[in-house]
């Protein structure tokens, strides 16, 4: 996260209760790879309002890519990302969450 174009967290006092971060050129194309809310905070606006933020920056560029699967799919559409035509999503995963 640390080497991110830009990583935006959100707080509770002293409890950090959201995080997002976007890895871009800074001109036509950015790539967010993590939007993570703690549960507790999930439905109560925490990752909307992250997501308005990475829009202030980004919202004019061309092209803004993310992957969504599961419950997070019906929060992008939400927040106006829609499926990019017929692509498939792919990958190389070396985790066992999904």
């Amino acid at each position: 996260m640390t080497n991110s174009h830009s990583l935006i967290s959100a707080w509770d006092n002293e409890k950090l209760v959201g995080i997002g971060n976007a890895i871009s050129d800074g001109h036509l194309v950015v790539y967010y790879p993590h939007l993570l809310v703690h549960p507790d905070y999930q439905g109560k606006g925490v990752g909307k309002m992250i997501m308005e933020k990475m829009q202030e920056k980004y919202g004019h560029f061309h092209m803004q890519m993310l992957t969504a699967d599961g419950k997070a799919i019906e929060f992008y559409q939400k927040v106006g990302f829609t499926r990019a035509g017929q692509t498939e999503p792919m990958w190389i995963y070396r985790g066992d969450e999904h």
